[in-house]
């Protein structure tokens, strides 16, 4: 192709030569200057191939330039450059228009990569967003370090796409808030978004949470309900813990991702469904397809667009900036503003958090609420972090001790999965028929199978356990051990 023109604003006179010598060397004509107003007559113009431009400039703002950009020349790839490492601002670029979105510092071979591909390949047609630009300070995802940054520029091309995504990463990540983005700045903004955690709902009752059910479909149905993908169409339905789902609810998801269409437990009649599919797991799926737990088909059919979630460990220089937007909630909420001085910072900057965000939000709400301390030392820091881990083993010490302890906790899981806080109606039937099955399963298997030798164990007559067995479905296999 003929020599190219490439345009590039920054206010930053490094910037502007790095860009422009290694462009050079790659044989393109490079034109540079520090102000919006000369970018855009050169535009206005009609020169250059492709635009190169920072967010900040002293007489404008790149991005505000760019909706006139692509007005002007549609055809015109823009890639934009910031050091405003937000998600803001690489939602608000992708939805005003640019080609590319690159965080600063960023590798300089990846920006001529970049610019190749824009110039060799035919444009986008990505018409600037109506709608009202992306405010950061409502962002809910923090972090500017160079592994949230990858999240962001995802997020960022996905806004204007239905693709399936699954996010994947260990609890207190955040997963829920990159889904809960995937859909206020995409397509579906304007629909509902509804999450179901499948680790808080029994087994039994999984298909019925997703696609409702009939009156009389099991015990408990005492009337009809409606289920999640319902709940969710024209948004977002959001499948959090998607591991932990039964291999029978798996199939009948399958066959909706596949179809798009589905029917109630207990119904005949096939329903169309409209929803995005946002998965998350905190499980590595594909150990479980190799262990038959997942099937390898469904698997595929979400893992479309995956999501890493990193760690707080593989990102601490995000501790800080975490800290200050954990405090301003606090002190939004009613408690008293605290300051944590660098000894404090360096101490969280160590630590591994093995309960990853979630965890450092508890502790600073703990220690706003409970240190009359204004200033945050790192000794505080240090004495609060050791008594939490201390009554976190202890605490799991009681659950692994008390059945009742981990049924009251699956129960508060599965309340807290509705919005109101109300399951439907006929949860005792249902609740005890998830508990029968198993307890009725392992009797039959220490028994091998011999039915009157199970119903002495389990202090029943014969007769009952056989109509337990046929009403919950529980197969028998006499012998097997």
């Amino acid at each position: 192709m003929a020599e190219a023109t490439i345009l590039v604003a920054d206010d930053d006179r490094g910037i502007r030569t790095v860009v422009s010598q290694a462009l050079s060397r790659a044989g393109y004509d490079v034109r540079t200057t520090s102000n919006a107003a000369t970018l855009w007559n050169w535009v206005a113009e009609g020169e250059g191939d492709l635009v190169i431009t920072d967010v900040v400039m002293p007489d404008g703002d790149g991005l505000d330039l760019l909706p006139r950009i692509k007005k002007t020349r549609p055809d015109l790839p823009v890639v934009v450059m910031s050091a405003r490492n937000t998600l803001a601002t690489a939602v608000k670029a992708t939805q005003n228009g640019a080609y590319e979105y690159l965080p600063k510092p960023f590798d300089i071979n990846e920006l001529k990569a970049i610019v190749d591909m824009a110039l060799s390949s035919p444009q986008r047609k990505r018409e600037p967003s109506s709608e009202p630009a992306a405010d950061e300070d409502a962002m809910p995802i923090v972090g500017r370090s160079a592994a949230m940054q990858e999240i962001y520029r995802l997020v960022a091309r996905l806004t204007d796409t239905d693709l399936t995504v699954l996010i994947s990463g260990e609890s207190g990540t955040g997963k829920e808030l990159v889904a809960r983005a995937l859909h206020d700045y995409g397509q579906r903004k304007k629909g509902p978004f509804v999450a179901i955690n499948m680790a808080a709902v029994p087994r039994d009752l999984i298909e019925a949470e997703l696609f409702g059910h009939e009156k009389g479909a099991f015990t408990g149905a005492v009337q009809r309900e409606i289920g999640r993908f319902a709940q969710a169409e024209g948004g977002t339905l959001f499948l959090d813990e998607i591991g932990d789902m039964p291999i029978e609810a798996q199939t009948r998801l399958l066959r909706v991702l596949q179809q798009g269409e589905y029917t109630t437990v207990g119904g005949r009649t096939p329903m169309r469904t409209n929803v995005r599919i946002v998965a998350a797991t905190n499980r590595n799926l594909r150990h479980l397809v190799r262990q038959g737990l997942f099937r390898e088909d469904l698997f595929y059919r979400l893992n479309v667009v995956p999501i890493r979630m990193p760690p707080l460990r593989e990102r601490t220089e995000d501790v800080p900036s975490l800290v200050r937007h954990f405090l301003a909630r606090a002190e939004s909420e009613g408690l008293p503003p605290k300051v944590f001085d660098t000894g404090a910072l360096d101490q969280m900057k160590a630590y591994s958090w093995p309960g990853n965000v979630r965890e450092l939000e508890n502790l600073i709400h703990r220690l706003a609420a409970l240190y009359s301390e204004e200033v945050i030392t790192a000794d505080i820091v240090r004495a609060d972090i050791a008594m939490a881990s201390a009554s976190n083993m202890e605490e799991q010490r009681t659950e692994q001790d008390s059945l009742g302890t981990a049924v009251e906790r699956h129960l508060a899981r599965y309340f807290a999965a509705h919005d109101d806080g109300m399951p439907p109606v006929g949860i005792y039937n249902r609740i005890v028929s998830e508990v029968e099955r198993p307890l009725i399963t392992m009797c039959l298997t220490a028994t091998r199978g011999n039915q009157i030798r199970a119903a002495k164990l389990l202090g029943l007559n014969r007769n009952t356990l056989r109509k337990k067995i046929r009403e919950l479905n529980i197969p028998v296999l006499r012998g097997a051990k």
